[in-house]
C-alpha cells in the first residue's frame, strides 16, 4: 500500500549561490530550501560549506537536471552514486528530477526533452525510476517538463502518461505550475484538464517560475517573476490538490533575496485564501 504522500513544508525557495551570506546572516522567512543536486555533487569546497550550514537550519530538498531518466542510454552509475552520497550528507526530505532524457550514447544535451507518449516508453521510464529508487532506498520525486514539440507517435497525451508513471512506478510527483501553463500555451490543451487528471495523492511539491515569450511559443527560462496567468493556475493546483510544498524558482536574471521573498509571499496569500493554509513561517 502507498505511504501517505510527505507532510507539506511550506514555502520555499531555490538555493542559489549570490544569496548564501544573506541566508546565513539574515535568517530569512523561508520554510526550506531546494538545492540543484549537481552542484554540490562534488568532494568539497565552498559550495558544500555553504550547504551544510544551510541545512542545519532549513529543511532541503534536492532537485536534480541530470538523470535523464527516460534515456535509452544505460543508467549513469557514477552519476547515482554520487547522488545518493550527496543525500546521506544533506538528508533531504526527498530527491527529484525530470520527466525527461537529457541525452544519449554519451552525449549530454544539456537540455531537458520530452518523450513520445507511449506505452513502450511508459515501460521503459518506468523501469528506470524503479531501479533508481531501488538504488537510492527512497522513492523519487518526478517533475513535468516545458515542452515545444510533440510526437506524432504519442498514444496519450502528456497528463495521462504522468498520471501512470506515478501509479505503476510507485513514485511521487513535483507539478511545476509554470510549465504546465507554458506546455498548455504551446500544444493548445486544457491546463486544467491537466491538474484534473493528475492523483492528488502522488503531488509533494509545486515549482513556480517566470518564463519568456519567443517569436512562436512560451519559453521556460526561469529568469521572470511569476505571472499572473502562472498565479492562476497555482490557485486551481490548490483547489485540486491542498497544502503542497511550494518553490518560487529562479534559474537567471536572479533579483535580490527581497524581491523573492515578496513573490513568496505572494503564494502564502493565495494558498492562505484558497484553503486556509496557514504558513509556517
Amino acid at each position: 500500500m502507498m505511504q501517505h504522500r510527505p507532510q507539506s513544508l511550506g514555502f520555499g525557495l531555490g538555493l542559489r549561490a549570490q544569496h548564501y551570506r544573506e541566508i546565513l546572516d539574515g535568517n530569512p522567512a523561508v520554510d526550506w530550501f531546494e538545492v540543484i543536486s549537481e552542484n554540490y555533487m562534488i568532494p568539497g569546497g565552498q559550495p558544500l560549506r555553504m550547504l551544510d550550514a544551510i541545512a542545519e537550519r532549513y529543511p532541503v530538498v534536492m532537485h536534480g537536471v541530470s538523470l535523464s531518466i527516460a534515456s535509452v542510454s544505460p543508467i549513469d552509475r557514477a552519476y547515482l552514486k554520487d547522488l545518493k552520497a550527496l543525500a546521506t550528507r544533506v538528508k533531504p526530505r526527498w530527491v527529484s528530477d525530470h520527466l525527461c532524457w537529457t541525452g544519449v550514447h554519451g552525449m549530454n544535451l544539456h537540455d531537458l526533452l520530452p518523450v513520445p507518449y507511449t506505452e513502450e516508453a511508459l515501460q521503459h521510464v518506468v523501469s528506470r525510476i524503479a531501479q533508481v529508487q531501488d538504488y537510492l532506498g527512497r522513492r523519487l520525486v518526478i517533475e513535468n517538463v516545458s515542452s515545444y514539440i510533440e510526437y506524432e507517435c504519442s498514444e496519450m497525451n502528456e497528463w495521462e502518461f504522468i498520471a501512470e508513471v506515478a501509479r505503476r512506478a510507485d513514485c511521487w510527483l513535483l507539478l511545476d505550475v509554470n510549465n504546465v501553463f507554458v506546455s498548455s500555451t504551446n500544444h493548445a490543451f486544457n491546463s486544467r484538464s491537466f491538474l484534473d487528471a493528475i492523483p492528488a495523492d502522488r503531488v509533494v511539491q509545486f515549482h513556480l517560475a517566470g518564463h519568456s515569450e519567443g517569436q512562436t511559443c512560451l519559453i521556460d527560462t526561469h529568469d521572470q517573476p511569476v505571472c499572473n496567468e502562472v498565479w492562476s493556475l497555482y490557485e486551481q493546483a490548490l483547489q485540486c490538490f491542498g497544502p503542497v510544498s511550494t518553490m518560487i524558482e529562479r534559474d537567471d536574471n536572479i533579483p535580490p533575496l527581497s524581491e523573492l521573498l515578496e513573490e513568496l509571499n505572494q503564494a502564502r496569500s493565495i494558498a492562505a485564501n484558497v484553503s486556509g493554509w496557514r504558513a509556517t513561517s
